[in-house]
């Protein structure tokens, strides 16, 4: 399924297992500029380590962010998580045609896809020429399942979107990251740059050198287990328990008795991924980590992580150098920023 570039705006929908978040941008002037955006809860289960469970869930949250968002466009891009799609690098001659490759991908598919082709939808991309064996050429190769690609594309045309193309969640990541490189954090000849993305249920370390991602580690620890935490400690409901994380208000006990454990349990899952790719890839040193994800932006953690690592910790925007809309509501969407580097880079798919 290949699918073409377009000078216009496009959505990024991001469907995590907690919320469902939605950002239109454009292109002007070469640069971003954001159209609409719009984030809302999911009821719990609906979605299941990146993947639907409950349809009907999804498709009512994605309506309820199309109808608070009001975008200038239907042309939306989603993704599949990065563990459902089949990544290779391969060398063809140097004189094939798109239409070539995609028969001889065919032709092949038993010696880079573990299931069968007729289950599959594919892209490639050209990398350039190979420099190993001349007279051909480099392409990565990706494909995954055609009914995990069916079951995005149905719950975004069901909300009255039309699905542009399906991404890997880890492309879109990379294509954010390469915007927050350009404003400043950009790593050195031999250094690399680290990610944390921290999610509802997952904690995702991803090491990131020449705009590629070459490392990455989940840890079981998010931002759930803290709203857990405030639930079980104050004898409120689950959904009370979010909305005081979020707004603040909690008893003065909570840093010392919820948030401090919660935080040494997170910088500890972080520290040791850090360690484990220290290990493994001496040669290429990690000179900065930056913060993503809804709880990032929780008190004492960056300080705590820039101890643990002994690096320079900052907070992710993937907006920083975008233009916002008079329509939009900047500082609601500044406060949402972090959480939305997948979503951003899955919009930024129309830029040509």
């Amino acid at each position: 399924m290949r699918f073409t570039a377009t000078s216009k705006g496009l959505i990024g929908v991001d469907i995590t297992s907690a919320t469902v978040k939605l950002i239109e941008l454009k292109a002007v002037g070469g640069r971003f500029q954001v159209q609409s955006y719009a984030v809302r809860p999911l009821r719990e289960g609906a979605v299941v380590e990146r993947r639907i469970r409950d349809m009907e869930a999804v498709v009512g949250a994605l309506g309820r962010v199309v109808e608070l968002a009001r975008p200038s466009t239907r042309r939306a891009v989603v993704a599949v998580p990065a563990s459902a799609a089949i990544t290779r690098v391969l060398s063809v001659p140097a004189d094939l045609d798109d239409d070539e490759i995609e028969t001889r991908i065919e032709l092949e598919s038993d010696k880079h896809i573990p299931f069968p082709f007729s289950d599959v939808v594919f892209d490639f991309h050209h990398l350039g020429r190979d420099r190993v064996s001349a007279g051909h050429k480099d392409i990565l190769l990706v494909a995954c399942r055609y009914q995990d690609v069916m079951q995005l594309t149905e719950a975004l045309e069901s909300a009255g979107l039309k699905a542009h193309a399906v991404d890997v969640e880890g492309f879109a990541v990379q294509r954010a990251f390469a915007s927050l490189c350009r404003e400043g954090r950009g790593a050195g000849e031999g250094e690399s740059l680290a990610l944390v993305d921290i999610g509802a249920h997952l904690c995702a370390f991803h090491v990131i050198r020449d705009g590629l991602i070459v490392y990455s580690r989940d840890a079981l620890i998010g931002g759930r287990q803290l709203t857990e935490a405030i639930r079980d400690r104050y004898g409120v409901s689950l959904e009370e328990a979010g909305l005081a994380k979020k707004r603040g208000g909690l008893p003065e006990d909570y840093a010392a008795s919820v948030l401090t454990p919660f935080l040494e349990m997170l910088v500890e899952q972080v520290g040791r991924a850090f360690q484990l790719y220290a290990s493994a890839n001496r040669q290429y040193a990690v000179n900065h980590l930056v913060l993503a994800g809804g709880s990032c932006v929780l008190p004492g953690l960056a300080e705590r992580l820039a101890q643990r690592c002994g690096v320079p910790v900052s907070l992710a925007n993937p907006l920083e150098d975008m233009v916002v809309s008079p329509r939009v509501n900047a500082g609601a969407l500044g406060r949402d920023a972090p959480a939305m580097l997948t979503a951003c880079g899955l919009a930024m798919r129309g830029r040509r």
